[in-house]
């Protein structure tokens, strides 16, 4: 009776599925989720009859979508023939719940506001982890100030030459970079974004230790904004409000 009892009182198992974008998700939905299961590809190993709850995400998205389902099968992978994953069918998915679920895509897929957020890409360019993880759960944390429902994505290099390759295989709409780096140093990463048609307006805090001279090597290649080290999370928050603007 008591191994009955833990079993039945036992949570659902959450498996949370990120998307890139708005648009796999969508596309995911028309193809798999609205025939009332889906295969999700993971190596961990659900009995059958596992009660599971999916949460549906990506950057942007004001609200998680939440999906509670049952495993109906796994599978182990190459031994198997196949990737490794387990089908999952939906349950408690009437015809007003299903409703309700496709008005929530459908406004997802014309980007209603109201589902989802505008997205802030944000390069940091530093070869200090501590001082990149700062900035980024700082910004994360402080999505209040920003309004709009503002969300971050962050992308890091510690090194300048690969921050630049960064710059010119992927769009960002702020960077956030160290003018002491290896390799590449920041002022020589920044002028080079300047001196490039496709990046030059892409809005720059530069950030270092340096004092003065850092200061004006930052400013002279083009930077928007420079600000000393140690940082203040405040600081941060009001430089990247002021960037935000420019795009």
């Amino acid at each position: 009776m008591g191994d009955d009892r833990r079993r039945e009182t036992r949570e659902p198992v959450v498996l949370v599925v990120d998307y890139d974008g708005a648009d796999d998700l969508v596309g995911d939905y028309t193809e798999n989720l609205s025939t009332g299961g889906t295969f999700i590809h993971t190596a961990r190993e659900l009995e059958a009859g596992t009660q599971v709850q999916l949460v549906l995400s990506f950057p942007g998205l004001v609200h998680p979508i939440h999906i509670d389902g049952v495993v109906r099968w796994g599978r182990s992978g190459e031994a198997e023939g196949g990737e490794p994953g387990i089908g999952i069918e939906f349950v408690r998915m009437d015809a007003e719940a299903r409703a309700r679920l496709e008005q929530v895509i459908e406004a997802i897929a014309r980007r209603d506001p109201t589902y989802v957020g505008r997205v802030v890409k944000v390069l940091v360019v530093e070869d200090n982890p501590h001082v990149a993880r700062l900035i980024r759960e700082g910004l994360e944390g402080s999505t209040a100030h920003f309004g709009d429902q503002v969300s971050f994505q962050f992308c890091e290099s510690s090194n300048g030459r690969d921050a630049l390759a960064m710059c010119r295989s992927q769009p960002f709409d702020a960077a956030i970079i160290d003018i002491y780096l290896p390799i590449m140093d920041g002022a020589q990463v920044i002028a080079a974004l300047r001196s490039d048609a496709e990046l030059r307006a892409l809005p720059i805090i530069a950030v270092s230790a340096g004092g003065s001279p850092a200061r004006d090597a930052a400013l002279r290649a083009g930077a928007n904004l420079f600000l000393d080290k140690p940082m203040r999370l405040r600081q941060v928050i009001e430089s990247m409000q002021r960037l935000i603007a420019l795009r």
